[in-house]
C-alpha cells in the first residue's frame, strides 16, 4: 500500500537526470545557518518545503511532499504556518504531556521577552503603517488618485498570525469601506489562498481568483497581486503559470521574498532542478531568512544529505519567534526525523510545534503518524480522526483508512472505506474549482480505488512534470495495474537522487520483485524498513510479508 504523508508539505525535487550520477554542484548555503552568505555548502540540491515561509509572508498553499497533496496541493506556500489559529483548542494537543513540558520550559523564557517586546511592536506597527501610506501617495502622484496605495487597516502579517478567519472578516469590512484598496484586495485574495489550503476547501479558490482581479483592474500589474496569482496558480498545480507571476515580479522586485520562493517552488515542482537550485542561491543572497533556510534544509535532504539538513533547520529554530514560524520549522524537523525512523526525536519536534499552535495541522497529522510508526495505534487512530473532523485532506483520509484497514476490527474496513470515498470527494471538490489533482487521485485510487484511473492521472501528471513523486507515483500506478516491466524505470528514476524516502523504496522493492529481480527487490525492501519500519500501516506489513515470502 502506498504510504501517506504530511498533505501540507512541498513535493521533493531530485537531479535533472536522475538516472545519470548527480551534476555536483557548488551551492551557497543559508547565510544565517552558515554565518555568512558566501558560505557554499557543497553539492547543490533541488527543492523546498510545501508551506515553506515566515510569518511576515502570507498566503500559502498546499503542496506535495511525499507524494500527495494539500488542498490543491502541489503548490508551495510562499510562507509558513498553515494551523487554522485560535479557537477551540485541541483536546489531543493540549493533552499530550510532551506539548505540556515545553510550554512549561518556554513559559518564563517568554514573560520577559514579552514586556521588552510589546511597545517595540506596538511603535513598529505604526510605523509600518504610516510608512507604507506615505510611500503608496508618492507612487501614486502625491494621494490626488483614486487608487488606494495599501491597505491601511490590516496588516498582511496578520493572516498568518493564527486568526486567519478574523483577519479575513476585517479584510471584508475594510474594502467594504474602501473598495478602491488595491492592496486590500491583493492580501485578501491570498488569505482565500491560504484559507482553502488550511481548512480544505478548494470553492475559496474562486473568490481568490476574483479578488485578486479586483485588485489588477484598480491597479495593473501591481507586486502583491502578481505575487498572489502565483500562489493561486501554485496551489491549483499551474506551476507554468506560477513560474511566470514570479518571474513577473522579480523583474519589477528582485528582493520580493514571496516571488523568490515562489520561482524555487514552481521550478522544483517543474521538473527543473538545476534552475531551482541556482534559483534557491540567489534567493538566499538576496533575502536570507527561515523561507529560504526551509528550502535550502529540503534541497539537502533530497540530495541524501539528512545531517545538514538537520543543522539548517535547527538553526532556523532558533531563529524562530512568532508562533507559526516556530510551529512550521520544529514540524519540518519532526517529518526529517520521521523519515529516518526516530519516532522519539519526531514526537518532541512535534510537541514543540504543538505548544506554539495546538491547532497547527502538520504537527497534528505528523505526530499521528508517528504514534502510529512507534506502535500506539489508538493514540494514533484517534489523533488522526480529530485531524480528518476539521481538515478532511487526501493524506489524512488515506491514512486514517489504512490504520482501520491494520485494526481489523468489527466495522473497520466500512470506515476504511469511508475515507477513502471522502478522498474522491474532495478530488471532485478540487477539480470543480480549478485544482489539478491528478496526483492525488494517482496516489489514493491505486491502492483503494480505480487502478485503471490511478495510472490515467498518473500519466496525465508525468506529462506536465517529471519528478521524484510523479515517477513514483506512475511506477505504483503501473504495478497495480500488472505493468511492471513498464513501471521499472520510473521506480528506479524515483530513488535515484539519494533522497531517503521509504515508501519509494518499497514501491521499487515490489515491482522489482514482481519482474524477476529477486536479489535486488530484497535489498530495497530491507533499506525501505531500515529506513523508517512505520513507513506505513499497510505497506510495512505488505513489505515485512514479502521479504518473509522470498526466505
Amino acid at each position: 500500500m502506498a504510504p501517506r504523508t504530511n498533505d501540507s508539505a512541498p513535493e521533493s525535487g531530485h537531479g535533472d537526470e536522475p538516472t545519470a550520477p548527480a551534476e555536483r554542484e557548488r551551492g551557497a548555503g543559508p547565510a544565517a545557518a552558515t554565518g555568512t552568505a558566501d558560505v557554499h555548502g557543497g553539492d547543490g540540491g533541488d527543492g523546498g518545503p510545501v508551506g515553506a515561509g515566515s510569518n511576515a509572508d502570507p498566503g500559502g498553499d498546499g503542496g506535495d511532499r511525499d507524494g500527495h497533496g494539500g488542498v490543491g496541493g502541489g503548490g508551495h506556500a510562499v510562507t509558513g504556518a498553515s494551523g487554522s489559529g485560535p479557537g477551540v483548542a485541541s483536546d489531543t494537543a493540549s493533552g499530550d504531556p510532551r506539548v505540556a513540558a515545553v510550554r512549561r520550559v518556554g513559559a518564563a523564557g517568554r514573560r520577559w521577552r514579552v514586556a521588552q517586546l510589546a511597545g517595540c511592536a506596538a511603535l513598529l506597527a505604526v510605523a509600518l503603517t504610516a510608512g507604507s501610506i506615505a510611500v503608496g501617495a508618492t507612487r501614486d502622484g502625491g494621494g490626488t488618485s483614486t487608487v488606494a496605495a495599501a491597505p491601511a487597516a490590516v496588516s498582511p502579517a496578520l493572516l498568518s498570525s493564527g486568526g486567519l478567519d478574523a483577519s479575513i472578516a476585517a479584510l471584508q469590512a475594510h474594502l467594504r469601506a474602501q473598495p478602491k484598496d488595491f492592496g486590500g484586495w491583493a492580501t485578501l485574495g491570498l488569505a482565500y489562498v491560504e484559507q482553502a489550503r488550511t481548512k480544505g476547501d478548494p470553492s475559496r479558490y474562486p473568490q481568490a481568483e476574483q479578488a485578486l482581479k479586483r485588485s489588477l483592474d484598480l491597479k495593473p500589474d501591481n507586486e502583491q497581486a502578481v505575487s498572489g496569482q502565483a500562489a493561486l496558480a501554485a496551489a491549483r498545480h499551474d506551476f507554468k503559470n506560477a513560474l511566470a507571476y514570479a518571474d513577473q515580479v522579480l523583474a519589477e522586485n528582485p528582493y520580493s521574498e514571496r516571488a523568490l520562493c515562489s520561482r524555487i517552488d514552481a521550478l522544483v515542482e517543474l521538473g527543473r532542478y538545476g534552475d531551482a537550485s541556482k534559483a534557491a542561491a540567489t534567493a538566499d543572497a538576496r533575502r536570507p531568512g527561515i523561507p529560504v533556510f526551509t528550502r535550502y534544509a529540503y534541497v539537502r535532504e533530497l540530495r541524501g544529505d539528512v545531517g545538514t539538513a538537520r543543522r539548517v533547520l535547527e538553526h532556523a529554530l532558533t531563529t524562530a519567534s512568532a508562533p507559526g514560524d516556530i510551529s512550521y520549522v520544529a514540524s519540518a524537523l519532526g517529518q526529517l526525523a520521521w523519515n529516518q525512523g526516530d519516532y522519539k526525536a519526531a514526537l518532541n519536534h512535534y510537541a514543540r510545534a504543538l505548544a506554539a499552535d495546538e491547532n497547527y495541522l502538520p504537527a497534528l497529522e505528523g505526530r499521528a503518524r508517528a504514534q502510529a510508526a512507534s506502535g500506539d495505534r489508538a493514540g494514533a487512530i484517534t489523533g488522526m480522526e480529530d485531524v480528518v473532523s476539521r481538515f478532511p485532506l487526501p493524506g489524512p483520509l488515506v491514512e486514517l483508512g489504512e490504520l482501520y484497514e491494520d485494526r481489523g476490527g468489527e466495522g473497520d474496513r466500512a470506515r476504511a472505506a469511508d475515507q477513502y470515498a471522502l478522498v474522491d470527494a474532495w478530488t471532485a471538490l478540487a477539480r470543480a474549482n480549478g485544482v489539478n489533482a491528478d496526483l492525488d487521485t494517482a496516489l489514493a485510487a491505486a491502492d483503494h480505488g480505480d487502478r485503471k484511473s490511478a495510472l490515467r492521472a498518473a500519466r496525465a501528471e508525468w506529462a506536465r512534470r517529471h519528478t521524484v513523486h510523479t515517477a513514483d507515483a506512475l511506477a505504483w500506478a503501473l504495478h497495480v495495474n500488472g505493468r511492471d516491466a513498464e513501471a521499472l524505470p520510473y521506480a528506479r528514476r524515483a530513488t535515484a537522487t539519494g533522497y531517503h524516502n521509504a515508501s519509494f523504496l518499497y514501491h521499487r522493492g515490489m515491482i522489482e520483485r514482481a519482474t524477476g529481480h529477486a536479489k535486488e527487490a530484497r535489498t530495497s525492501l530491507r533499506a525501505a524498513l531500515k529506513l523508517n519500519p512505520g513507513f506505513s500501516p499497510l505497506g510495512a506489513r505488505a513489505a515485512r510479508e514479502a521479504l518473509e515470502a522470498a526466505k
